[in-house]
């Protein structure tokens, strides 16, 4: 008996594509992808951590359509996620004969769904590609709307390319492959859609979150399908971020200047940060008097309930200071004209984009942020 599939439609006219979420879909994917094939075979790029998991599965899958598979496995990590490997991945796709007609296929979570995205909006000038992402952060955000990139020594994404997938397969069965610690990170940006625009699912999510952790298939169904949703609205309305789209970003302005300031490393979890910056991103707001105090202890209270990441005193090792942050925030993607652009909130689930931020004010949040790294703990 077939399992039940939502699906999600992202209507960007010539360049639409669905998005398909539910249980069992690594084993159904040959079917699924055979339509989108002008002959029958596809390259897979995966990292080792997921190949071990599931590219095997996913190989059965397109066997038993008849289509053949070659695959590369790249090293886990956000350090994967830069210029060596990505020519390495564009040079084993040139190796392999991929043509112009083909489909290559991003089997794993941000990375490398990111970096296989961008190199087939390269490769021969653009090819097609399927997102199959095996996180959670990956289902719900970033397999979504066509943002492909890598990092740099500058910055997060400094580098890439809008292509969009021609298909997205979330195997939420998958999930349960992930450790706590990646589960949790996926879920920042769940929450972060909440915050953004929808305070009915971010009330939804203070109510069955611990059930979701926990494993309930349903519940992780339903937050998947939620956030791509609204992914997916915003992206038909801002498909290249001239607008709207910045909202999506909520948290991330913080996110990426720790994600800078801490290496890119495993002291830092991108969904971790954005975790972080979203509390911080209340906190400014709050401070600008653009929402009630509440509202910044609400969102740390689920942080909390969760048992997230939420400040940075939950960032091991040292930080740079304020100023230092502010000068890694100038790197990022939503500076316009040399100003800083924040989505502030006035309130859960009010998003807006703004480059009034007094700098002073900026500065203040960081510095008690940071002065409660070395506050003594109460008993």
């Amino acid at each position: 008996m077939s399992r039940p599939v939502e699906i999600v439609h992202v209507d960007l006219g010539t360049r639409a594509y669905d998005v398909e979420i539910g249980e069992g879909l690594i084993e159904a994917a040959g079917a699924r992808i055979a339509p989108h094939l002008a002959r029958p075979r596809v390259a897979v790029v995966t990292d080792a951590n997921v190949a071990a998991l599931h590219l095997d599965a996913l190989q059965d899958a397109l066997a038993r359509e008849g289509i053949a598979m070659t695959a590369l496995a790249l090293p886990a990590g956000e350090a994967t996620k830069g210029w060596s490997e990505f020519a390495r991945c564009v040079e084993w796709l040139l190796a392999e004969q991929v043509e112009r007609r083909d489909v290559v296929v991003a089997l794993g979570g941000g990375v490398i769904g990111d970096l296989v995205g961008f190199a087939a909006a390269v490769l021969r000038r653009g090819v097609r590609f399927v997102q199959v992402p095996t996180s959670l952060l990956a289902q719900v955000d970033s397999s979504v709307g066509g943002k492909t990139g890598i990092n740099t020594p500058q910055g997060k994404n400094l580098v890439g390319a809008f292509h969009q997938p021609s298909l997205v397969l979330a195997d939420t069965s998958a999930l349960s492959t992930l450790t706590a610690r990646d589960f949790l990170a996926g879920y920042g940006e769940v929450v972060k859609y909440g915050l953004l625009g929808d305070a009915e699912f971010f009330g939804w999510l203070e109510t069955n979150g611990p059930a979701l952790a926990a494993g309930d298939g349903a519940a992780r169904i339903h937050a998947v399908r939620r956030s791509v949703e609204m992914k997916a609205e915003i992206v038909a309305r801002d498909e290249t971020e001239q607008g709207d789209r910045a909202l999506l970003n909520l948290g991330h302005t913080f996110c990426h200047a720790l994600e800078a300031a801490t290496g890119y490393s495993d002291r830092l979890l991108h969904g971790e940060g954005v975790a972080i910056g979203c509390a911080l991103a209340f906190d400014l707001s709050a401070r600008l008097g653009l929402c009630s105090q509440e509202e910044p202890s609400r969102v740390r209270a689920h942080l909390a309930a969760m048992g997230m990441k939420r400040d940075l005193a939950d960032i091991p090792g040292n930080l740079p200071d304020s100023g230092r942050l502010i000068d890694l925030m100038g790197q990022d993607k939503k500076v316009v004209d040399g100003r800083l652009r924040f989505i502030l909130a006035r309130g859960i689930g009010a998003a807006f984009v703004t480059d009034e931020v007094p700098a002073d004010v900026l500065k203040t949040v960081l510095d008690e942020a940071l002065a409660a790294r070395s506050a003594p703990s109460l008993p």
